[in-house]
């Protein structure tokens, strides 16, 4: 699994929303700037969440982006698997998914190594969900430091 910056732009994009739950829908003009987005890019990335129903939109005067759920109801590992695909580093790590020409499938031990990558990775981007982040995200707005 990588990361691209349609993934990277598309969690800073639904966290951003969930900071802004249940206020005031946020302009695509906001999320460029607070997420330092090229606006251009950051619409296909819009246009890609809402087909994908983490996010809706409100078109006028007043209108903007916001999340179709409940940030607990979101969780990254969601966002990761409808955006980049699965999380498996190679196909056999998949049983599924894994090559059945491959003759070595039963013998190989990098398979079990790939399905315990894999494994890890679930479960923890499987655990998280945007409250959380957000939750975090906003510990760290309201730390004052004193001298």
């Amino acid at each position: 699994m990588q990361i691209t910056y349609k993934g990277d732009y598309s969690l800073k994009a639904i966290l951003f929303l969930a900071i802004h739950y249940n206020k005031d829908v946020v302009t695509i003009s906001e999320l460029a700037k607070n997420l330092d987005i090229p606006i251009k890019f950051l619409e296909q990335v819009l246009l890609e969440l809402k087909r994908g129903g983490f996010v809706d939109s409100k078109r006028g005067i007043k209108g903007g982006y916001f999340l179709l759920r409940h940030p607990k109801d979101i969780r990254v590992g969601d966002v990761i698997r409808f955006i980049e695909g699965p999380l498996e580093p190679i196909a056999c790590a998949n049983r599924e998914k894994c090559y059945k020409g491959c003759g070595d499938i039963d013998n190989c031990v990098f398979k079990d190594i790939w399905m315990d990558v894999a494994q890890a990775t679930s479960s923890i981007v499987d655990n998280i969900t945007f409250d959380d982040l957000r939750f975090k995200f906003n510990l760290r707005e309201n730390i004052n430091y004193y001298i």
